[in-house]
């Protein structure tokens, strides 16, 4: 044993003073290697799951601007739909309208050949009778004749729209419109701002009146949408169209009041409307 001890010492004793230097500084890099290698290992962990934590944020950023851009184009579409609805009464419109002046302007021609027949067999009469009498009697007829195509013709002008529909001013009207069988008619009573009459799926809302001027403001709820007449006078019908019609409906107001209106709905003969209670 003492023997070993003494071996021990004198190999020691016999090592360089370079090899133990050599063997710290070796030791002293593996320790600073390990713990640089032991931090640069925790931050590619931290940088690893921060970088996941933005890609799941930006997953679901992505995610939403898809949600935003589907409903987007939903949205867009609906809109395009609605604007090629509006393109088509626009058009059906015009086209009405053109007919019901067409019509307007035969009517006047029929007037005027009808008035410048009469003359001529007036004329004709005339030249033929020799007592005073017979032609007094003829000239009041003609006068007559005349007056009662006067009114005619001054019925027609005053009592028709712009589509050709006949417009009533009071309920006698109202009743013989009815009578001839072309359209049908709901008349209504409106008491106070905001009151509302029901009609099948069209709601009729007075939002007020103007004595004065004999002017009322109507809101209508049609086809899920909110139309408001503004400063309409007393007998202006207001034409609207409904999904499925291909006639235009019509509102007329006869009569206002303060806060009160009264005035009927014609509706197209067989379309599915009828009158409900306020």
């Amino acid at each position: 044993m003492l023997e070993d001890r003494g071996g021990t010492a004198q190999l020691a004793e016999g090592t360089p003073r370079w090899v133990v230097v050599a063997f710290a500084v070796l030791t002293a890099i593996s320790l600073i290697g390990g713990g640089i290698a032991w931090s640069a290992s925790r931050r590619a962990s931290q940088n690893e799951q921060a970088l996941g934590n933005e890609v799941q944020s930006l997953r679901q950023t992505i995610d939403l601007l898809g949600q935003r851009l589907e409903q987007a184009e939903e949205s867009a579409a609906q809109a395009r739909g609605e604007l090629a609805v509006v393109t088509d009464r626009l058009k059906l419109t015009e086209a009405e309208l053109n007919r019901a002046r067409q019509q307007a302007r035969q009517i006047r021609e029929d007037y005027a050949k009808q008035l410048a027949q009469v003359e001529t067999n007036v004329k004709g009469e005339l030249a033929t009778k020799a007592d005073l009498k017979a032609v007094e009697a003829l000239g009041g007829e003609v006068s007559g004749v005349r007056g009662e195509l006067e009114a005619t013709r001054q019925h027609l002008q005053m009592a028709r729209g712009e589509l050709g529909t006949l417009i009533a001013r009071n309920s006698e009207e109202i009743e013989q419109l009815r009578r001839m069988g072309l359209r049908d008619y709901f008349e209504f009573t409106l008491e106070g701002k905001g009151s509302r009459q029901k009609f099948g799926d069209i709601v009729v809302e007075l939002r007020g009146t103007n004595t004065k001027r004999n002017h009322f403001t109507v809101a209508l709820y049609v086809d899920d949408l909110r139309l408001e007449k503004k400063n309409r006078s007393v007998n202006e019908p207001i034409y609207f169209y409904t999904r499925g019609t291909r006639a235009p409906l019509e509102l007329v107001v006869n009569e206002v009041g303060k806060n009160r209106a009264v005035g009927y709905l014609s509706v197209p003969k067989g379309a599915p409307i009828r009158a409900s209670g306020s």
